[in-house]
């Protein structure tokens, strides 16, 4: 062997740079998870979430409840979505998640407020995710002095003097201790799944290309869709056990609390494992070989992560940020958990999260179905 040569090692980098040049989707993850992180992580991610929709339950609409909760919508973190005077329609849109918080003004409130009474309004917030009513509830308790401040004059001033004509007490539903394992152990559920049951079914067409028995698999009298199935129906028993695990260690370890239906967390887990495995079975059928179904896959996992609601509030999000973390599977699966496990919701509460699983289901299978006839010229 020759002494080492400059010309031999710049043949070696050209070769791959050729390689390279060929590889586009190396190329694409070299310039495009960058550009995703910056984005997600500049523009999207917000651990300070505002404009997050209030309902009001009110017995009385007179001058000094409206201004209460003027001031309330004036400090920016609420948005006022829904007015009513029914105490089971506030319990159920806190319960869905339609509502982040429920300001609760009780009857003879504005006859206590001018007696000097110093009367006490209820705010009620969903508190599954303790990070996204913080800020939120820290900002209510500086309106107690400022929110009647037009209103209190004449033979009211005195009332000023005061620390605060009215006060507000607060309930933290779901979650009153404010136990951030209640929020993040059911949501690393859905994250593990999703991390191992894409991952996995993203090698199993490619490991067959690889290993050079596709031929053989092509040549078997089954249909594409009974290839595809086939290749899933072994991994959700694997998904299974996961969730065995993560259950076991939920209750024993993190005392997270189980209200809800345990046939109901078998279904929708079941639904949830399927939508991951149909991802990961069309980037199996689409990509060449395992090193882009895994980094195909990592372009799904990425968004997943920080856009469903996980790491950070999604409220906190802006519109487009939320319009793409509606369409992942993450999402809906972390509001179907977190339901289930920390408020009890039945199987009517729980519908809105599990049809949006299905209707994922039979997308992807069908992009996956297309392409896997492809390859079978």
């Amino acid at each position: 062997m020759s002494a080492f040569s400059l010309y031999r090692l710049w043949a070696v980098v050209l070769k791959e740079f050729v390689q390279l040049r060929r590889d586009r989707l190396t190329f694409a993850m070299m310039i495009g998870i960058p550009l995703i992180q910056l984005t997600l992580f500049g523009f999207a991610i917000n651990s300070d979430p505002k404009h997050l929709p209030l309902a009001v339950r009110s017995a009385e609409s007179t001058p000094y409840t409206r201004s209460i909760i003027e001031a309330l919508v004036h400090t920016d973190y609420f948005t006022l979505v829904r007015l009513t005077d029914s105490e089971a329609e506030a319990d159920r849109l806190l319960a869905e998640g339609k509502v982040q918080f429920v300001l609760a003004i009780p009857p003879g409130f504005t006859r206590a407020l001018l007696r000097g009474e110093h009367p006490a309004l209820l705010m009620q917030a969903d508190a599954t995710d303790p990070s996204a009513t913080a800020n939120a509830l820290a900002a209510v308790q500086q309106i107690e002095g400022q929110a009647l401040t037009h209103d209190l004059t004449g033979p009211l001033a005195h009332l000023k003097g005061r620390a605060g004509a009215f006060q507000i007490e607060f309930h933290r539903r779901y979650n009153p201790e404010g136990i951030t394992q209640y929020n993040i152990v059911p949501g690393l559920m859905g994250v593990i799944l999703t991390m191992t049951m894409i991952m996995m079914t993203a090698l199993a067409i490619t490991r067959e290309h690889e290993r050079g028995t596709m031929e053989n698999l092509l040549a078997m009298p089954v249909q594409p869709l009974e290839v595809m199935i086939g290749k899933i129906v072994p991994y959700i028993l694997v998904g299974y056990v996961q969730v065995a695990v993560i259950m076991a260690a939920s209750k024993w370890v993190f005392q997270v609390p189980m209200e809800g239906s345990m046939l109901l967390l078998v279904v929708g887990i079941l639904v949830f494992i399927l939508a991951n495995l149909t991802v990961g079975i069309t980037v199996s059928s689409v990509s060449r070989n395992q090193a882009q179904a895994m980094q195909m896959s990592f372009f799904f996992l990425l968004p997943s992560i920080l856009l469903s609601g996980f790491m950070f509030p999604f409220r906190g999000m802006p519109e487009w940020a939320q319009v793409i973390g509606t369409a992942l599977p993450l999402t809906h699966f972390l509001r179907f958990i977190r339901g289930l496990l920390l408020k009890g919701n039945d199987w009517a509460l729980a519908w809105p999260h599990l049809w949006p699983l299905l209707l994922f289901i039979l997308i992807v299978m069908g992009v996956g179905l297309l392409r896997y006839r492809r390859t079978l010229d």
